[in-house]
């Protein structure tokens, strides 16, 4: 039989809770379960809220078939909320609202990464955020990507602008940026203009273009996913890995003193005494207080750079 369990006056069938999702660790679906609901549902909901969800599903388990849906799955319990938000220029399309725990378990119990814009569903295509995914080309690591982070961390501060970090849960690492809102097509182009000048100040070390014959040995800095239409893994998503690795939140003496990649490694399991620690180090994304507006015109041009 499949467990019904009630989660704040919502009844929810939970499935194949002993099934090993994780097979590097053995991790089951119960435990990537209690992850979300015990661990870091707080955290999580606070960079859910007010945002359309998409979901890398992997109901196999993070060996099996992979897919992305941006539509609310077959079976979509009626209670749980979506948004209509614009979805291939004109056509406007329904899309998950994880606003509470007792939709995260729903979400959860599909076995899926959660994927977020940078904007909020009443403002569609004006983001108030901005985030470069800084990926590596072998044999490049999440060590270069640090120092790629270091440079742009200052970079934007010459404007005017904080930068937070976060592991990709995978091999790299994101940067995000509170901004006041603003157009995704600005937010992109000044973005783009960043991963250009990076490429002029460290010419070895980064490339701003996708081409895979240009990457071996560099940081890609992908600016495109502040593109209205695309989005990135949310803050303390488990990724479709061998094992339960996070998309965690880390601070800049993390990043500034990242010596090999395994440094920068967080699983499941790591996060509750990380959030013991330092609370939630993505907070400042949803404090309007830090939010700065995105530079207007064009930029003039440091002395010496």
């Amino acid at each position: 039989m499949t467990p019904i369990t009630e989660v704040e006056g919502r009844r929810l069938a939970l499935s194949n809770l002993d099934k090993v999702v994780y097979p590097a660790t053995g991790t089951t679906k119960g435990e990537v379960l209690h992850y979300y609901a015990a661990t870091v549902a707080g955290a999580l909901l606070a960079h859910l809220y007010d945002r359309p969800v998409s979901f890398l599903r992997y109901p196999d388990g993070a060996e099996g078939q992979h897919f992305f849906s941006k539509n609310p799955p077959p079976g979509t319990p009626a209670w749980v909320r979506t948004a209509r938000v614009p979805h291939r220029g004109e056509r406007e399309a329904a899309q998950v609202m994880v606003q509470d725990l007792a939709t995260l378990m729903w979400a959860a119990n599909l076995m899926v990464e959660f994927h977020t814009p940078q904007w909020r569903a009443d403002t569609p295509a004006v983001a108030d955020r901005m985030v470069f995914d800084l990926d590596p080309g072998a044999p490049a690591s999440v060590v270069e990507c640090c120092a790629v982070a270091g440079w742009l961390r200052e970079r934007l501060a010459t404007d005017g602008l904080l930068a937070y970090g976060k592991t990709s849960g995978s091999k790299g690492l994101h940067l995000l940026v509170p901004l006041e809102p603003t157009p995704s097509d600005e937010v992109t182009a000044y973005a783009k203009t960043l991963a250009v000048e990076a490429e002029a100040a460290l010419p070895d070390l980064v490339v701003h273009r996708m081409k895979r014959e240009l990457r071996p040995g560099k940081v890609f800095v992908d600016f495109s996913q502040n593109a209205a239409a695309k989005t990135t893994a949310t803050p303390y998503t488990l990724r479709a890995r061998p094992e339960p690795a996070v998309s965690a939140p880390v601070t800049w003496e993390e990043i500034e003193g990242c010596g090999t990649p395994e440094e920068l490694v967080f699983l499941a399991g790591d996060m509750a005494a990380r959030l013991e620690r330092y609370g939630d180090l993505l907070g400042p994304l949803i404090n309007p207080n830090r939010a700065r507006p995105l530079p207007t015109g064009r930029r003039k041009r440091r002395p010496g750079a």
